[in-house]
This record gives C-alpha cells, sequence and structure tokens, in this order.
C-alpha cells in the first residue's frame, strides 16, 4: 500500500471522519437496542459503513489493496455474518429480547466514559500526524464499545456481536493508517471468520445442553457439586 502524496484534500478529511463518526454511532447504538433483530441489523449497517470507510480511503490513497480489503468487509460483515447472525438466532430459537446486565442508560453512560477514555488517551500522539491521531480516537472508541457491549449482555449471541464490533473498531484503525499491509487487514478478517466459526458451534452446544444462549446458565453449572 502506497501511501497518499502531500496532504488530504479537505474533502477526503472531512468524509473520513464522517464515516468513522457513523461507525461510532451505530456503536452507541447496538448498546442502546433491546431487540435481538436490532441489534443484528445495527452491526450490519455498522460493517457497510466501514465498508464504505476501506472504498474511501482507497480512492482517497489510490490503493487497490484498501479495495480489495473492501470487498472482503462488504461481503463477509456487510452480508456473511449478518446472514449467518440471523439463521443462527432462528435455529437456536434465542430470545427476541436481549437480556442485559446494566440498564440501557447505564450502558450508555459507560460507552460515552470509555469514548472519553479513548479520545484522551490517543490525542497525546503528537499533532503533526491529525488525520492518523483522530481516526485512532474514534476506532479505539468504537473498539471499546464493543468490548461494553460484551461486557453488558447476557446472551451468548450478542457478545459475539460485540466481539465482531470491536473488529469493525481495528479495521477502521487499519485502513485509515496510510501504510498498513494488507496482509495484515487480510489476516485479522481471517482471524475473526475462524473465530466467528468457533462461536457459532459454542451457541448451538449451549443450545442443546440448556435450551437457551443465556450464558448465567453456565455459572448454574459452575456452581454444581461434582
Amino acid at each position: 500500500m502506497n501511501p497518499p502524496s502531500g496532504d488530504f484534500g479537505q474533502l477526503s478529511y472531512d468524509m473520513a471522519h464522517l464515516l468513522e463518526g457513523v461507525a461510532l454511532l451505530f456503536s452507541f447504538a447496538l448498546l442502546y437496542q433491546r431487540r435481538l433483530s436490532a441489534v443484528i441489523n445495527t452491526y450490519t449497517a455498522q460493517a457497510l459503513t466501514v465498508a464504505a470507510s476501506c472504498f474511501w480511503q482507497a480512492h482517497v490513497q489510490h490503493s487497490g489493496d484498501l479495495f480489495a480489503t473492501g470487498v472482503v468487509t462488504l461481503l463477509a460483515k456487510g452480508v456473511g455474518f449478518p446472514w449467518a447472525l440471523h439463521r443462527i438466532a432462528n435455529q437456536t430459537k434465542a430470545a427476541e429480547s436481549v437480556e442485559m446486565s446494566f440498564g440501557v442508560f447505564p450502558s450508555l453512560a459507560l460507552g460515552l466514559f470509555l469514548a472519553c477514555v479513548a479520545l484522551l488517551v490517543v490525542m497525546r500522539i503528537p499533532a503533526g500526524v491529525a488525520l492518523t491521531r483522530e481516526t485512532l480516537a474514534m476506532s479505539l472508541s468504537v473498539l471499546l464499545l464493543g468490548l461494553a457491549m460484551m461486557v453488558t449482555r447476557s446472551s451468548a449471541l450478542t457478545q459475539t456481536i460485540g466481539f465482531l464490533s470491536m473488529e469493525n473498531g481495528l479495521a477502521l484503525a487499519a485502513v485509515g493508517v496510510p501504510g498498513m499491509p494488507i496482509v495484515v487487514e487480510l489476516s485479522v478478517a481471517f482471524l475473526v471468520m475462524i473465530a466467528f466459526i468457533v462461536f457459532g458451534i459454542f451457541f448451538f452446544r449451549i443450545r442443546a445442553q440448556f435450551d437457551s444462549l443465556e450464558l448465567h446458565h453456565l455459572d448454574r453449572v459452575a456452581e454444581e457439586p461434582e
């Protein structure tokens, strides 16, 4: 991948941050949703936004590698994963109502706190790389909000969506930093795909054993005497 020559133009700068900001808003929306179908659809919208960011950065940086990354992101995260999530939810008869360890507003407050932490940490980077610095701030925010999604949800399926959202944050950082090798981006995507397959097997085992995808059943088993 060849870094772009010269400074980014104003349109390139604004559009890149607009797409990253929209992805961050979808991270907050994931924390807000109370229905499983809405959670999957929100993740899909975030994944499509990340794909659009890949295509935009490919145009700005004149990079065929980033275009290939955008195609992989679109097909895998924007189409494949959402289809698989809906199918798994239907086949396991997962509850439509999302169980939360915390309420909606405490979850959003936690997300806002994590976004502020990401901003404070990344803004210590020298101002000479403004685009990279601001991109990393929003990417880290998306990653941390995905982590918050995993912490505040008790269903294995919604926790997996939180994990996939975290990877979207990594993807935003990878495509927003000029010079990132495509092998790094594709290897991360491959590892996420393998992890998703493992999660799918895990879902069906939990469903077969407990007739539910709620992880508190595992705690109950751990507490039972042998």
